[in-house]
């Protein structure tokens, strides 16, 4: 084989190279596009949205954060007393679920007071 058909494949095999680099460039450059527009609707949509409703339930004198500050065992009630207030809820739940199927009721389950 001449030298001259070396470069040749050569001069070839570069410019197969350089137009996969290009389309690639393009496909990479289309899928940000259309990223960037995803993005932009969803900030319009959450542009449109109005302020948070404060439910009815909170407690105005306590602002969000307030328990950082709080005392340990004032947070320590207030887990304790939301824990047991679960699983009373839970237990009633239980009962009832087993008092509508008909089925035995555990002896833990009775509420004997």
């Amino acid at each position: 084989m001449p030298w001259w058909s070396w470069i040749l494949i050569w001069v070839a095999l570069v410019a197969l190279s350089l137009l996969f680099y290009v389309l690639l460039g393009i496909r990479l450059f289309r899928q940000f596009m259309a990223t960037v527009k995803d993005l932009g609707a969803a900030g319009e949509k959450l542009g449109h949205l109005g302020p948070m409703d404060v439910p009815d339930d909170a407690d105005p004198a306590t602002p969000p954060g307030a328990a950082v500050f709080a005392s340990p065992t004032l947070m320590r009630h207030d887990y304790e007393a939301s824990k047991s207030s679960r699983r009373e809820m839970r237990r009633l739940r239980r009962v009832q679920r087993k008092k509508d199927r008909g089925q035995p009721q555990a002896l833990g389950d009775l509420d004997f007071t």
